[in-house]
């Protein structure tokens, strides 16, 4: 009796445990606050778009949304530690249109945009406005290509990286107008843009989010919008190819990627929170009043956008001149 009562309470305990176990597995996601890793530094264009998203998305999730700067190497940083993240959909990463240059000028990148995430939606397209520090005598694109001709390599641009949006948006501008400006890589738009104040450059193209402020407090001047249609926050402000470059046309872009072989129930419950975060009449305003353009998407349709971003910057690149970078 004693023996069958011995063997009875091991296989209740047995039972208990693995109910336990499989409650603990079955537990519904999300159980503990989700991290977002963001490659740029705060204060950014990045950064506020990810807090923006992840205020809200904590909202219709359940639990803290966390964010996580880790700044440096035009965004690589951050991005390969969202790779290796396990998945389980507790890390996340605000991906730039930075990280889809990363592939055409470092080809020994430790992981892979497309084999190594899974795309969850596009958050916002980002106009950039370029920028100059009040003592560089240029009111306008003409005027300042007229004196980049006239001083060539004296100009300098900064940039939040080698292979950022402000880096390529620049060698666009150098390339169509036939100009040299020199560039001087910092770790974040915002490091640059504060650079560009104290006058340690002459310019940059930088998200409104980052230069509004020092643009309204007078200590930078705003020269033009980089896209092809004047943006609603400043529709004053010109296009770079209406006010003397022809043809020109560069914007970036925000969207939250999750690491790969995340589960699509995941996916799908991330999608929904941040197509409700965006499409909240609050946040659409915040976005709009900074330059930036609220974009949702499914998985599907963003993974097929990144494709083209990747396939797209690598002939432009390629076609600028890759050495340079």
């Amino acid at each position: 009796m004693k023996f069958s009562a011995r063997i009875c309470a091991s296989t209740c305990f047995a039972v208990a445990l693995s109910a336990f176990a499989a409650s603990a597995i079955s537990q519904p996601y999300p159980a503990r606050p989700v991290k977002m890793l963001v490659g740029f530094s705060a204060g950014g264009g990045t950064d506020l778009t990810a807090r923006i998203v992840a205020q809200k998305l904590s909202e219709s999730i359940g639990q803290p949304v966390v964010v996580e700067n880790r700044p440096g190497s035009g965004g690589m940083i951050a991005t390969t530690a969202a790779a290796k993240a396990p998945s389980d959909g507790y890390t996340l990463l605000m991906a730039a249109a930075a990280d889809t240059v990363q592939p055409a000028i470092r080809p020994s990148l430790p992981y892979d945009l497309e084999r190594d995430f899974e795309p969850v939606s596009l958050v916002v397209t980002v106009p950039f406005a370029l920028v100059t520090h009040p003592s560089v005598p240029a009111r306008n694109v003409k005027e300042l290509i007229a004196l980049a001709r006239s001083r060539p390599g004296v100009l300098n641009y900064g940039s939040s990286g080698i292979g950022s949006s402000a880096h390529l948006s620049n060698e666009l501008f150098n390339s169509m107008a036939k100009i040299k400006i020199t560039h001087v890589p910092y770790k974040g738009v915002s490091q640059g843009v504060t650079a560009l104040a104290g006058g340690q450059i002459d310019m940059i193209f930088a998200s409104f989010p980052a230069s509004l402020p020092l643009f309204t407090a007078g200590k930078i001047r705003m020269l033009a919008v980089s896209t092809a249609k004047r943006t609603s926050v400043m529709p004053e402000l010109p296009t770079v190819n209406e006010s003397g470059l022809p043809g020109y046309e560069r914007y970036g872009w925000y969207g939250v990627l999750a690491p790969a072989k995340v589960g699509k129930p995941i996916i799908e419950l991330l999608n929904a929170g941040i197509v409700k975060a965006v499409t909240n009449t609050e946040v659409r305003d915040s976005f709009i009043k900074q330059g930036l353009e609220p974009v949702t998407n499914t998985p599907g349709e963003f993974s097929r956008f990144i494709h083209k971003e990747i396939a797209q910057t690598a002939q432009f690149i390629k076609a600028a001149g890759a050495k340079s970078f």
